[in-house]
């Protein structure tokens, strides 16, 4: 009786969330358990949903940009660019050189946002302290960085249909006495020129920044065992599930649309696809921390090119981007396009398009249909967390509770994406 009795009450069901810290956005999971061992994991999504596609039948294209900001609002420009390029595939246009390397510059500091965030609250999850603090003080230069050129820290709204809003400024914002600070000369030290100086002085810091992540965690005995082995996916299964970016990187395939399918000035960039072996949170973990110095290399080279490449940053054409300040105020014609532009909008032809970047989470999609209003007849959005949370079932199942805190940390999910 009594074993029976003991038997009955290790079987039962227990709510992960929907506001657990480790969750990662408001992710319910229903867990069935025998003992602490998971047998079913069951991922009750919509908690955030805010209906994004949906609102985007009712602005304008220009107007819904800030919206791409707010769907994996850790990687707000890489969205942002993957809507732009989808606008454009319909207008025709291609924005100008300048702006592509722009483009590939800031997805590449977003996805170092990305990166570090990731990293600090993954290690979080499982105990480690002391990288969430290093990594969030690489974040708050690059932080700075988004603050400087778009006049936000983390919503930027910065890239456009045919370009980005304005070319990148020629000094740095610099701390005040008044903010507290005593060694002001220490802290502004890389901060006297421009943004450009700014950011090649940060890929100069940097490596010897992810070496140090490395040293607290990568040969870390309690990390390793934390991640070694768990949430295996193989290559085949990885590929059926519908992973992208360092998920399916992680298990092993070298896929990466910014070389596979370039776009931007992708084509023109030197960098490398880092993949793992064994397809468990370790290999996905070492992926990341390869992509964050492959990153570098890139924003290194963007800022070389765009040092010694002046130019325009958007099309010419007022139909689709406004005329400069100057220009409205010596033309009427200007003007009225200015305004025609920001309350009607542009008229976008008939068809449809579909375009995709290589997100820091993998691959995001923009599907766009155009009756020829200056509306999207419909949105629809490729969100790369979608298929990761998919397979929590399948990598949560035979592992511990706490596994699955390193499992839901591995995915690197968030829900205005995935809920949209």
């Amino acid at each position: 009786m009594e074993t029976a009795a003991v038997a009955e009450i290790r079987n039962y069901t227990m709510n992960f969330g929907p506001q657990h810290p480790a969750a990662h956005g408001v992710l319910r999971l229903v867990l069935e358990l025998d003992g602490e061992v998971v047998e079913r994991a069951d991922p009750h999504i919509g908690l955030l949903h805010r209906a994004t596609e949906k609102l985007a039948e009712h602005k304008t294209f220009l107007q819904s940009v800030p919206y791409m900001d707010r769907l994996d609002y850790m990687s707000m420009t890489m969205n942002e660019h993957a809507y732009c390029m989808a606008v454009e595939k319909l207008l025709g246009i291609e924005p100008p050189i300048r702006a592509k390397y722009i483009r590939v510059m800031f997805d590449e500091i977003t996805r170092l946002l990305n990166h570090l965030l990731w990293l600090g609250t993954h290690g979080l999850d499982v105990g480690a302290m002391t990288i969430f603090l290093y990594c969030f003080r690489e974040r708050e230069d690059l932080m700075d960085v988004y603050e400087a050129v778009t006049g936000a820290r983390m919503h930027a709204a910065y890239y456009r249909p045919g370009g980005v809003y304005r070319d990148l400024p020629d000094c740095m914002p610099q701390f005040k006495a008044e903010a507290g600070h005593k060694d002001l000369d220490y802290l502004n030290a890389n901060r006297q020129g421009s943004v450009l100086d700014f950011i090649e002085d940060f890929t100069k810091r940097f490596p010897a920044l992810v070496d140090e992540y490395e040293t607290l965690l990568t040969d870390n005995r309690i990390w390793k065992q934390r991640t070694v082995g768990i949430g295996v996916v193989t290559p085949e299964r990885a590929k059926q599930l519908g992973f992208t970016g360092p998920m399916l990187r992680g298990s092993g395939f070298a896929w990466d649309l910014r070389k596979m399918q370039p776009y931007a000035a992708y084509e023109h960039m030197d960098f490398e696809i880092p993949v793992g072996k064994n397809g468990d949170c370790y290999d996905r973990y070492l992926v990341r921390v390869e992509e964050m110095r492959q990153s570098n290399r890139i924003i290194a080279q963007c800022v070389d090119w765009l040092k010694k490449n002046p130019g325009p940053v958007i099309i010419e054409n007022h139909k689709i981007a406004p005329p400069g300040r100057e220009a409205m105020k010596s033309n009427m014609e200007e003007l009225i396009h200015h305004f025609k532009l920001f309350t009607e909008g542009m008229h976008v032809p008939e068809g449809e398009a579909y375009a995709a970047v290589e997100h820091a989470k993998g691959e995001f999609g923009v599907y766009i249909v155009s009756d020829g209003a200056n509306k999207p007849y419909r949105l629809k959005l490729r969100a790369p967390g979608f298929p990761h949370l998919a397979a929590m079932d399948e990598m949560a199942r035979g592992h511990m509770i706490a596994d699955v805190v390193a499992i839901i940390g591995t995915m690197d999910i968030v829900f205005g994406d995935i809920d949209r």
